[in-house]
């Protein structure tokens, strides 16, 4: 006689439905036979299907043909052990193209050859590790820049001094080399002066800013000069919150990305800037000065239709000294990452022919009350 299998109080069921859902990765069950059981949400995203026509389809029809993740699903069945895969694509015409993930296939103890499947897309990893690699290129250049203000700028001074001294008794041709000395001295004194902006690393003084009435501003003092021939198109979200950040120093970062775009479109009778804000919710890191983490729900984008980023540069865009001009420092998007960093943002770079996207994520203004509230 079969003993009573026990089943599970309604409430509970609930309960699992809801946690399955809360969880952000996509996660889905596939059956011994190869089917989808049942999925949470975040896969119905994923896949861009809704859950009930996941549901007892096979799984072979969301994948791409002859990807590894098969072989991992009948290898746990075979082994009764947890598998895991990285960096494996995804993408296929019906979820939008490329997607790169990490895998997590389990089997399932209560019913034999069914497993667990678990997506971890690439992206939010690989924007934080980006982020941690930002933050620490701008503490290197926090400690060069410390040396340099002390080891460069005081001997600079007194070489200045003896040129000028030097000037008062010298002839016109070699007045005009003690000049050439001067003017070659106050020249690495300015590149020393943009590099000791890495070194202050004081609390960035922030509060509600209109982030919309900053890209304005930029806009305005591009449009008046190094952008006047350059199209400048606005998609904003009028809906969106104050961001929590120091005023200035946004002016700062967005003057610096608008003015890389206008150099990458460099003349073009067909040159355009957009600048778009949008709420994009998803993504939290741990903010300087802060204990716990917060959301990053605020999305800036500055877009061209410019050459373009060579796509070996990219991953190292944000490091000091890497440029694409002939004449840069290599200093202006280094600055731009401490900045957003500083604030508990991200910055990065899509770079596509005739469109390069810098996109920022910053965290939203929150009153004490509604901290308190949540």
């Amino acid at each position: 006689m079969k003993a009573d299998v026990k089943q599970r109080p309604a409430a509970e069921d609930g309960l699992t439905r809801a946690i399955l859902d809360a969880v952000p990765h996509p996660v889905v069950t596939v059956s011994d036979d190869g089917q989808i059981v049942d999925a949470n949400v975040a896969a119905e995203t994923f896949f861009q299907v809704s859950v009930p026509l996941l549901r007892r389809r096979p799984f072979a029809e969301f994948v791409p043909f002859g990807t590894p993740l098969l072989s991992l699903i009948e290898q746990v069945r075979q082994r009764g052990a947890p598998v895991n895969e990285y960096r494996v694509d995804l993408g296929t015409p019906r979820n939008g193209g490329e997607r790169v993930v990490d895998i997590h296939v389990a089997p399932m103890a209560e019913r034999a050859g069914h497993v667990v499947v678990m997506f971890q897309e690439r992206t939010i990893a690989e924007k934080m590790d980006r982020q941690l690699t930002h933050r620490g290129a701008a503490r290197s250049v926090s400690a060069l820049a410390s040396m340099l203000a002390h080891e460069i700028k005081n001997p600079l001074s007194g070489i200045r001094g003896a040129a000028q001294l030097l000037e008062q008794s010298a002839g016109d041709e070699d007045r005009a080399l003690t000049r050439l000395i001067c003017d070659e001295a106050d020249r690495i004194v300015k590149l020393v002066d943009r590099m000791e902006v890495f070194s202050d690393e004081r609390p960035v003084e922030r509060e509600p800013v209109n982030i919309h009435a900053v890209l304005e501003h930029v806009r305005t003092l591009a449009s008046s000069g190094f952008a006047r021939h350059i199209r400048f198109v606005e998609e904003y979200d009028p809906s969106l919150p104050p961001v929590y950040a120091n005023r200035d120093q946004l002016i700062q970062v967005f003057l610096n990305l608008v003015k890389n775009a206008a150099e990458a479109i460099d003349g073009d009778q067909d040159g355009e800037i957009q600048l778009t804000t949008a709420f994009r919710p998803g993504v939290r890191l741990t903010v300087p000065g802060a204990s716990s983490k917060v959301s990053l729900p605020l999305e800036f984008c500055v877009r061209d239709n410019g050459k373009g980023v060579p796509e070996d540069l990219v991953p190292h865009l944000f490091d000091p000294f890497v440029t694409t001009k002939p004449t840069g420092s290599g200093l202006g998007l280094a600055l731009v990452a401490k900045i957003i960093g500083d604030h508990g943002g991200i910055v990065e770079c899509d770079s596509q022919p005739r469109r390069t996207t810098f996109r920022v994520l910053l965290p939203m203004y929150r009153s004490s009350r509604s901290s308190e509230d949540n």
